[in-house]
């Protein structure tokens, strides 16, 4: 007996994230490793404190918690925050929240970092709606004048049909009370990465990027969340799309294992540091295939 619609549009949409990382032990507001070093004041070789994203369902110390200590390693104040908590967040699981609001604590947090180091920009690195989310902040709350790079892993730029999920409700006309029904339950989050969603055209409505700041996407064509993988990309000035398998054609990485994908991180360290533009990671240490 096949399980009732409503019930497999609910569980497709708390997959969004490539949920897994829910399951983590770590409660939110735990720093990963060698992150929030308020002390931390940037080299002149790595000016730009970086600040990392976490993604819907995840929080930043099971987000990050590979990233975090081979960025300091490499020299870098490393930053990062929870956010889009709610009720049902049980202080571990984040990314449920308005996408808007997310964006206002980004802000908030970005002020802060900017105060402590004394740095006049950060550099950006989201995964999934950490790598989208950020666009908000660029774009409606003044973000671009205080970043100079933003990186996105598999990031929900231009939503997920979340294998269909989209055509499903559109097709049974029940999109309208989904969205309600998931506003409702505390996690708005869910609809506001759903391809052709009211967010999604207002926020890219005026093009993909604004002036004077870096964008980098770096995908998995394996990602099974944003669907399709090519929403993740961007189309505009200054922007360099990234397809992993274009460099290791058998990286089996997924959408949750690009934060713990080696390839994933030299392309990182390489853009953060020398921006070699020929750049070819070593094809070994990948991430999961989920």
């Amino acid at each position: 007996m096949r399980p009732p619609r409503w019930l497999l549009t609910t569980l497709t949409a708390a997959c969004l994230t490539g949920t897994a990382m829910s399951a983590a032990p770590a409660h939110a507001d735990t720093a990963p490793p060698a992150a929030n070093d308020w002390n931390c004041k940037p080299s002149a070789a790595h000016p730009n404190p970086v600040v990392l994203v976490h993604g819907t369902t995840a929080n930043s110390a099971l987000n990050w918690w590979t990233l975090s200590p081979e960025l300091a390693g490499a020299g870098y104040c490393v930053f990062t925050f929870d956010y889009g908590m709610t009720l049902l967040s049980w202080g571990l699981i984040g990314g449920l929240g308005d996408i808007p609001r997310s964006a206002e604590t980004m802000r908030v947090f970005v002020d802060k970092v900017l105060a402590a180091t004394g740095a006049a920009e950060v550099d950006v690195v989201g995964h999934s709606q950490g790598g989208m989310m950020p666009n908000y902040y660029l774009k409606r709350l003044g973000g671009a004048a205080k970043v100079g790079t933003l990186i996105g892993l598999a990031p929900s730029n231009h939503g997920t049909t979340a294998g269909g999920l989209v055509e499903l409700t559109d097709a049974a006309r029940l999109s309208g009370w989904i969205n309600g029904f998931y506003t409702l339950l505390g996690y708005p989050a869910f609809t506001q990465q759903a391809a052709g969603s009211d967010f999604q055209k207002a926020l890219f409505a005026d093009g993909d990027t604004v002036p004077g700041v870096r964008y980098v996407v770096i995908q998995t064509r394996n990602d099974r969340v944003v669907t399709p993988y090519t929403n993740a990309f961007l189309q505009g000035d200054d922007v360099t799309n990234i397809l992993i398998q274009d460099h290791c054609p058998s990286d089996p990485v997924g959408h949750v294992g690009l934060a713990l994908d080696s390839p994933t991180h030299q392309h990182i360290l390489n853009l953060l540091g020398p921006n070699t533009s020929d750049f070819k990671p070593a094809c070994t240490g990948y991430g999961p295939g989920f």
